[in-house]
């Protein structure tokens, strides 16, 4: 039995591939980057042919100089949400249509007409939307009839990978849960909603475990690939949920909060939590019985890179002449502002919202500014902007959960002042891990090691992260922020209209 796993990542902006061992030690990562094609404002499209150039060269990467014959699988995460038509012969009849694309309005709408945002969030777990598969695959069917007549399967990124390599059509179940049409309680495809998009279910692929071995590699392919022959192949899942594994949520009530250039806040639950409100959504999970709840909002890193970009250009000079991060230093101004960075408001909504707003015509702002406002109030607000707005995903996992800790993954958890102002407002034990940006990846090598037998269950990820620090919440400071929380739905509530006449503005 092979000593190590491969894990890609299959993103937006490229395949992130990782060597781990099977005792959970990162030996190598590479990554191979590829373009996206945007137009026609709100389209987005991949050709299929880079994430195969992508896997292949970055297995000669990660195994130059190693014994392929080592490896004891590999798996994947993947960009979820797509839709990539292909034949019989698993070639792609069309560039991929990507999670970003928002072509599909009026299927969304067709759909709408003829069902319940509520009946159809308690069969999905998700909201009605055009980032779905099932909308993009309706498009196809009426703007290329051609190619839908042609379509054997609709795949997402890993499965077509998953396809070339073993020629099996196949996807998971995390990845069929973004698809639109699955039936999140069952499991399978849903023929109610089938039957109302008019999608012929036989253009849909099997649905099965992320742990499922599609096959083993063929000589030929194994060359290709840069692999050696019968290496198992791990179908993985959707970059979300392996990104739960990776943060250690495994068992029910784990709890893991991503702070990236976007956020989630997400946990692992023996049931589906719905939202009254439908604020939040439910993807299946990697674990075998569970589920993942997760809200993400659209602008938490991209908020604090926006800030950085306009108001501290000078500390990109200072950080150079210091040998540090700029980050670092933005770290120190917001520590010296105090909570609530005297009576300052952050909407992050520069990119409008998803979670927990779903409102394309949010728009971000600062609300309370003074002539005695520091450049540090200001990060300090738009930190605690990100936070509040996370906290209200948060709070609606709580009715259903006791939540008191959770791990902090991500780039914006390096800061110590921001999981310090995290724990507070959260009211949580906020656990950082040691690895803060290999949690989609260690969540697939994990998934690879449970398919092929040499790891027992997902619980041994225990052996792939450890935390670095627990910083607990202040009391008082939590009860000061659960005041300016009412602050900011006041806020965000107040600017509706004014969001609504913004978007029309030319």
């Amino acid at each position: 039995m092979g000593k190590y796993l491969i894990a890609h990542d299959l993103g937006t902006s490229g395949d992130k591939a990782t060597l781990f061992t099977t005792d959970g030690e990162l030996v190598r990562s590479v990554t191979y980057v590829y373009p996206t094609n945007f137009f026609n404002s709100t389209w987005a499209e991949q050709n299929p042919e880079d994430w195969w150039k992508a896997v292949c060269e970055n297995n000669r990467a990660l195994l130059k100089d190693m014994d392929k014959k080592q490896v004891a699988g590999m798996a994947f995460s993947g960009q979820m949400m797509g839709c990539v038509p292909v034949d019989r012969e698993g070639k792609a009849l069309r560039p991929a249509i990507i999670w970003a694309d928002q072509r599909s309005q009026q299927q969304e709408q067709s759909i709408r007409d003829q069902i319940s945002e509520q009946e159809f969030y308690r069969i999905t777990g998700h909201k009605i939307s055009a980032s779905y598969s099932i909308e993009k695959l309706m498009w196809i069917r009426e703007h290329e009839p051609d190619v839908y007549k042609k379509t054997y399967k609709m795949l997402q990124p890993k499965d077509y990978i998953t396809c070339r390599l073993t020629g099996a059509f196949v996807t998971d179940y995390t990845d069929a849960s973004g698809t639109n049409c699955l039936d999140l309680n069952r499991l399978e495809w849903s023929e109610r909603l089938l039957s109302l998009t008019g999608i012929d279910q036989e253009k849909l692929p099997e649905v099965c475990p992320s742990t499922y071995v599609a096959g083993e590699l063929t000589q030929m392919v194994a060359d290709e690939c840069g692999l050696a022959p019968g290496t198992p192949v791990v179908i993985g899942g959707g970059d979300g949920v392996c990104a739960a594994v990776g943060a250690g949520s495994v068992r029910e009530g784990d709890t893991f909060n991503y702070l990236g250039s976007s956020s989630w806040v997400a946990l692992t639950s023996r049931t589906p939590i719905y939202d009254p409100e439908l604020r939040t959504y439910n993807w299946a999970h990697m674990v075998p019985g569970m589920y993942s709840p997760n809200g993400t909002m659209q602008a938490a890193g991209n908020s604090y890179q926006f800030i950085k970009n306009i108001l501290c250009k000078d500390l990109e000079a200072e950080a150079r002449h210091q040998g540090v991060s700029p980050y670092e230093l933005m770290n120190h101004e917001i520590a010296q502002s105090p909570v609530g960075a005297r009576g300052l408001l952050y909407l992050p909504y520069i990119l409008g919202e998803r979670s927990p707003r779903w409102n394309p015509n949010a728009r971000g702002a600062f609300v309370g500014l003074k002539m005695e406002h520091t450049r540090g109030d200001m990060l300090r607000a738009t930190v605690e902007g990100i936070l509040m707005n996370l906290c209200i995903i948060l709070d609606v996992f709580r009715k259903d959960m006791d939540i008191t800790e959770l791990n902090v993954i991500g780039g914006l958890a390096k800061g110590d002042p921001i999981r310090h102002a995290l724990a507070d407002i959260y009211g949580v034990k906020a656990r950082r891990l040691n690895w803060l940006d290999e949690a989609t990846s260690m969540g697939a090598a994990v998934c690879a090691g449970v398919g092929t037998g040499v790891l027992k269950d997902f619980t041994a990820i225990d052996c792939f992260i450890k935390v670095d620090d627990v910083i607990e919440p202040d009391s008082e400071n939590h009860r000061r922020y659960g005041e300016l929380k009412n602050y900011f739905d006041e806020c965000y509530t107040a600017l509706l209209t004014t969001y609504d006449h913004l978007a029309q503005w030319k």
